[in-house]
């Protein structure tokens, strides 16, 4: 499996693509920038299968519709943010001067559970991780060392909880218990800023350090 990190929408949030060498592929959080992502998708021979969502907030969800209908490719997100993605004042579209209220069909299939996740040839363990938004979930393939986090863990610092749903005691405890519990050589690929790896965010983050690590 090979993945690439591309900044989407308008608040530049990172999207991923994972393909195979037959070009069969997933797509996490595709959050704007529908041209040029097809573009990008077609010029590199990638068919989408699958549209996998960490959360549904509107700069992770811009582009859902536009991929799901170009590559016929359903859409997954937890069932606690099923009804997110047609409300804009859910997923934070509607709470913001300058952004444009995003409105999503409803999703094809919805996550209710810890529990692996086959696509094609993808294979995926899902990780319940609220506290950012309630229906956050994180994406882990122990193989490839890497686990897709959407916004719970930065480089440096932790995702936001003064939006609808979010609570900072129960994303702490979502990081303490789900995320730290993983190998320090799993890579951190989240929703805003570079990449990292658990053991460097124990070493760093002072959020972590201060969480009692």
């Amino acid at each position: 499996m090979k993945w690439k990190q591309i900044a989407l929408g308008p608040l530049q949030t990172n999207g991923y693509i994972l393909f195979q060498e037959n070009g069969t592929g997933v797509m996490i959080d595709p959050g704007g920038d529908s041209e040029k992502l097809i573009q990008l998708l077609h010029r590199d021979g990638i068919k989408i299968k699958g549209i996998l969502l960490t959360h549904a907030h509107f700069d992770h969800i811009g582009a859902v519709d536009d991929i799901r209908k170009e590559f016929e490719a359903p859409v997954y997100i937890h069932q606690n943010e099923a009804d997110w993605l047609s409300d804009p004042n859910l997923n934070g579209s509607g709470l913001f001067s300058g952004i444009e209220k995003i409105i999503i069909d409803k999703p094809d299939r919805l996550l209710t559970s810890e529990a692996p996740l086959k696509i094609e040839s993808f294979e995926f363990q899902i990780y319940e991780t609220p506290g950012h938004s309630p229906g956050s979930v994180s994406f882990y393939i122990p193989e490839e060392k890497i686990i897709f986090s959407g916004d719970v863990l930065f480089h440096g610092g932790v995702g936001r909880t003064d939006l609808p749903g979010g609570d900072h005691e129960t994303l702490m405890n979502t990081i303490h218990n789900k995320m730290l519990s993983l190998p320090d050589e799993t890579i951190v690929a989240n929703g805003h800023g570079p990449v990292t790896t658990i053991g460097q965010e124990k070493e760093i983050n002072p959020f972590i350090n201060g969480f009692g690590w």
